[in-house]
């Protein structure tokens, strides 16, 4: 991609305190955009964003998605080119423990960004990121092309499922072809890198226990899930935003996964770990009875590959292996550096 597209752009992002927000500001700075940010307050601690100084770097916004007034004040203000809408409640667990407030922000929230995007003028581009769980998932083999069925289980990926839909009926009813704005949505694999410090994800779930010198435990070693280097589906939004920006006929929904080698089982991406950690890194399985999820699922890419010319650079070992030289840094300072470093590197090859 043409990362110095977005030199001097003004770019809206939601959901930047955030562990891919958080990278996604990083990248956008390296890339020399004008940056205006807009989430609660980060949600970890430690978080990404904290250890990283990003708000000294960007117009940072303290506020909730849900509230209307104030998301729609901060865009006008911001009168941004491009407008990327991550602020989400992401986890599955979390989902089940409270449904009403994940919908209330992941399916209000969708719809208040876009209506922020409808009551500002001359916004070229929006994409709106979901999930690869917004399908209706029945453990085929074979990706999830973007034409299946949308119904996500949980209420987390039912949410996103929402989400999308909300996505498509504004992008036909308010932002048709006399429209100069594009509005698509991406939909990501799971992804892993430094700093992220959220419950209930792999990576950081193998870090905190070998941190405290604990064995690994897994909740469900044999399921298969299509991980990927945040920096992997980061440059998909960035890709995605720049050519709608230029060519509106491309709006439309894309998956933004791994290739089939990079998607391993959770027992599979914890040997890789527990490999490049070192440290006699061990790990065991433990089902804890928690809520359904699901065993299989992968993504058909061929519509990015093919539309944008979308590629992937970092496979899952080269993954872990960044994930481990991050956490292993040292303070702060070289945590930030060692992020901008990853970013120069995957972005300038």
């Amino acid at each position: 991609m043409n990362i110095e597209f977005y030199k001097d752009k003004k770019v809206f992002l939601t959901g930047h305190t955030g562990f891919k927000g958080t990278w996604l500001c990083r990248t956008l700075l390296y890339a020399g955009a004008d940056i205006t940010g807009y989430a609660l307050e980060p949600l970890t601690n430690p978080s990404l964003f904290m250890q990283t100084k990003t708000a000294a770097d960007i117009h940072s916004i303290t506020g909730d998605i849900r509230n209307r007034d104030m998301l729609i004040k901060a865009v006008r203000k911001a009168k941004p080119d491009i407008l990327l809408h991550l602020a989400a409640q992401p986890i599955v667990r979390v989902s089940y423990r409270e449904p009403a407030a994940t919908y209330e922000t992941n399916v209000m929230g969708t719809v208040n960004i876009l209506e922020a995007l409808r009551l500002t003028p001359n916004i070229r581009s929006f994409v709106n990121v979901t999930t690869d769980k917004v399908y209706e998932n029945k453990e085929w083999l074979w990706g999830y092309r973007e034409s299946e069925t949308l119904c996500g289980y949980d209420p987390y990926s039912n949410s996103k499922s929402c989400s999308e839909l909300i996505t498509a009926s504004y992008r036909n009813s308010f932002f048709g072809d006399n429209s100069t704005s594009a509005i698509s949505s991406a939909r990501s694999g799971n992804v892993i890198g430094g700093g992220d410090y959220a419950i209930d994800r792999i990576i950081p779930d193998c870090i905190r226990a070998v941190q405290t010198e604990k064995q690994i435990v897994l909740r469900n070693p044999h399921s298969i899930r299509p991980y990927q280097h945040v920096l992997e589906c980061l440059s998909g939004y960035l890709l995605l935003a720049e050519k709608q920006f230029h060519e509106k006929s491309l709006e439309g929904a894309y998956n933004f996964g791994p290739d089939d080698e990079s998607c391993v089982t959770t027992g599979q991406l914890a040997d890789l770990f527990c490999a490049v950690w070192g440290l006699g890194a061990s790990w065991d399985a433990e089902n804890d009875g928690g809520p359904h999820e699901a065993n299989y699922l992968k993504l058909d890419c061929s519509k990015a590959k093919a539309t944008l010319g979308w590629k992937l650079k970092w496979p899952i070992n080269t993954a872990v292996e960044k994930i481990v030289e991050f956490t292993q840094c040292g303070n702060d300072e070289k945590r930030r550096n060692c992020i901008d470093q990853q970013i120069r590197g995957y972005f300038d090859v």
